[in-house]
C-alpha cells in the first residue's frame, strides 16, 4: 500500500460515494468524468482494495468503501478547517467561520445575528450548515455548533443558552375549518404533521403526548422546516418552537397546558479556537442572539 496517497483521490472517492456515479461526481467537483475515473482506479490500486462495483443503478460502494468513509470524511473536514484557518491569518477579524445549527434555529433565528456580524466585520465569511445531526467539532466538521443536547467531549467550550419551549400549533384557517381540539385524545381526529422516521424526540414526546405516533400523522416529513411550512400553510396541527410561532399572529397554540416540552440548547466550540478572532466574535454574537431569542 502506498503511504503517500494524494488527497484529491480521496476527494473523488467521497464524491462518487455521495453521487453514486462518475458523471455525478465530476459535476459536483467541476472536473472531467475521465479524471474522476482515473482517480478511483489509482486509489484502488494504491490501497489494494476494490471500492465500487458497477450496476444498472450506477456505482455501488463495496464494504471496503463504506469502511473507509468516516476516515475520508475526517480528512475532508480537516482539509476544510485548514483552509479556513489559513485564510484567517493576518490582523483583524477575517476569514471563514463554519456554524452548524438545527434547521429551525439556522433558518429562523440565526440570519439576523449573521447579518449583524457581517455588517460589523465585512471580511468575515460564514458557512451555515443546517442539520439536526450533531456535527463533530473535534474533527472540525464545524467551528461552532448550536446543539440541543449537552456536549460530552471535555475539549469543547460549552455555554448553556437556555430552554426552548415547544408547542402544538395550527394556522387559524385550519382551526376555523376543523375546530380546535380540547383534549389530547381529540388530536387523533385531526390532521397531524409529524416525522417519517422514528427519532429520539418522537419517542420522548410520547411522555407528554401518547397520541404522537407515526400512524396518526397525516403528513410525514423528517424536515423540521417542512413541518413548519406545513403548519403555516394550514395543513394541520404540528409541533414547533413557541418563540418562532409567536412571530406569526395567524399561528395558534393548542393544548398548551398538557403539552409543553422543552429543549435545552447549548453553544459549543473547540477550545483550540478560543483565541481565533473570527471564531471568538462569532461565538459571542451567537451567544447574545440566542440568549435574547430564548429570553
Amino acid at each position: 500500500m502506498d503511504n503517500n496517497i494524494s488527497w484529491e483521490l480521496y476527494r473523488s472517492y467521497l464524491s462518487v460515494l455521495q453521487e453514486g456515479s462518475l458523471s455525478g461526481a465530476a459535476r459536483a467537483l467541476g472536473v472531467a468524468q475521465p479524471t474522476v475515473g482515473r482517480h478511483i482506479d489509482t486509489l484502488e490500486q494504491q490501497l489494494g482494495v476494490s471500492l465500487f462495483t458497477r450496476s444498472q443503478q450506477g456505482l455501488l460502494a463495496t464494504e471496503a468503501a463504506q469502511a473507509l468513509k468516516p476516515f475520508a470524511q475526517s480528512m475532508q473536514a480537516n482539509a476544510a478547517a485548514l483552509l479556513r484557518a489559513a485564510e484567517a491569518q493576518g490582523s483583524g477579524v477575517r476569514g471563514t467561520v463554519r456554524i452548524s445549527a438545527s434547521e429551525v434555529v439556522g433558518a429562523e433565528v440565526l440570519p439576523p445575528v449573521i447579518a449583524g456580524l457581517q455588517g460589523q466585520y465585512p471580511e468575515l465569511n460564514v458557512e451555515l450548515v443546517l442539520t439536526n445531526r450533531v456535527q463533530d467539532l473535534l474533527h472540525r466538521e464545524a467551528d461552532i455548533a448550536v446543539r440541543m443536547v449537552a456536549p460530552e467531549q471535555g475539549s469543547l467550550i460549552a455555554r448553556r443558552i437556555g430552554d426552548i419551549e415547544l408547542g402544538l400549533h395550527a394556522h387559524r384557517r385550519y382551526l376555523d375549518a376543523r375546530g380546535t381540539p380540547q383534549t389530547l385524545e381529540q388530536l387523533t381526529e385531526h390532521a397531524l404533521i409529524g416525522f417519517d422516521q422514528e427519532t429520539p424526540f418522537l419517542r420522548s414526546a410520547r411522555h407528554w403526548l401518547p397520541q404522537w405516533r407515526r400512524e396518526h400523522f397525516t403528513l410525514r416529513t423528517d424536515s423540521d422546516l417542512a413541518q413548519l411550512a406545513m403548519i403555516r400553510a394550514g395543513v394541520g396541527i404540528g409541533v414547533c418552537q413557541v418563540r418562532v410561532a409567536q412571530r406569526d399572529p395567524a399561528l395558534v397554540r393548542v393544548l398548551a397546558h398538557p403539552f409543553k416540552p422543552r429543549l435545552t440548547s447549548w453553544l459549543t466550540m473547540h477550545e483550540d479556537l478560543r483565541n481565533s478572532p473570527r471564531c471568538k466574535v462569532t461565538f459571542e454574537a451567537l451567544l447574545s442572539g440566542l440568549e435574547q431569542y430564548v429570553g
